[in-house]
């Protein structure tokens, strides 16, 4: 680990991953109580497609995911809203509008095809230093999130009992669903487009088979987000692995063994 900690590209890599871990982390019991992982799915196609948008105009393709997915998420949230279809009904939309409009982007990025490979299946070396700013500032938006976890909690458990006591129910939607897009465009570079949902979805997912109570969980999702972050940058760099299946590969072993300690809870 130490001679990994040597390396600038990994330094980068290591802090880049641990902002977007502690922002996924704290958003991840959510995903998981609310049962929008088909979401993350959806804004991961998402954040596809701006990527793709960005190497055709020759730009930064993360400053083009980015308001893609957001304004993409506000988009399902609005849909679900005002119509009288199902959310994941409203999701399948625009995953498939996503995805078409990702492949012809790609098709036209003529000569930069070979640059979507680091933001499919995430890559050490794409964190660059200019990176590190840009994932800080918007990690900092992570701290807004903290003020309303207890009315979102709250909507979270009994979201009918929370609109009798009239709580701003709908607008909080709005901006998860934002939340999680920012969320979402930062795990990219690191875990990659492929695998950047189950970064929202494994860490609460492990915390809720450990946790009694919600405030438990998300302390836990914590944790776990940046550890397996840790453990899987660390196998990424020992063994040549793809930075994003590594972290993924991570997170999946604690949730096996947080399944086998629900299964066998005295050990049996």
């Amino acid at each position: 680990m130490l001679e990994a900690l040597a390396y600038p590209f990994f330094q980068r890599a290591l802090l880049a991953g641990l902002l977007v871990s502690l922002l996924a982390g704290l958003l991840s019991p959510f995903v998981v109580q609310r049962r929008l992982s088909f979401l993350g799915d959806g804004l991961a196609h998402a954040a596809f497609a701006g990527v793709a948008l960005g190497l055709f105009l020759r730009g930064e393709p993360l400053w083009f995911a980015l308001p893609f997915t957001f304004v993409v998420a506000l988009a399902i949230t609005f849909v679900k809203e005002r119509t009288e279809l199902s959310e994941d009904t409203a999701i399948g939309v625009f995953f498939a509008l996503s995805v078409a409009l990702g492949a012809v982007f790609l098709a036209k990025a003529k000569g930069y095809v070979g640059d979507a490979m680091g933001y499919l299946f995430g890559s050490l070396l794409a964190v660059g230093p200019e990176d590190l700013w840009a994932l800080g500032l918007l990690a900092l938006l992570g701290l807004f999130l903290l003020p309303l976890w207890g009315s979102l909690a709250y909507a979270t458990l009994d979201r009918e009992l929370a609109l009798a006591d009239r709580l701003p129910v709908v607008i909080h939607d709005y901006l998860l669903s934002g939340f999680l897009a920012v969320s979402l465009v930062l795990a990219v570079k690191v875990v990659g487009v492929l695998l950047v949902a189950a970064f929202l979805v494994i860490p609460g997912a492990t915390a809720r088979l450990l946790s009694p109570t919600f405030a438990r969980m998300t302390l836990l999702s914590l944790l776990l987000a940046a550890l397996s972050t840790l453990l899987g940058l660390l196998l990424s760099f020992l063994l040549d692995w793809p930075s994003g299946a590594s972290v993924v590969l991570a997170q999946a072993g604690f949730f096996a063994l947080a399944f086998t300690k629900w299964l066998f809870p005295h050990g049996k």
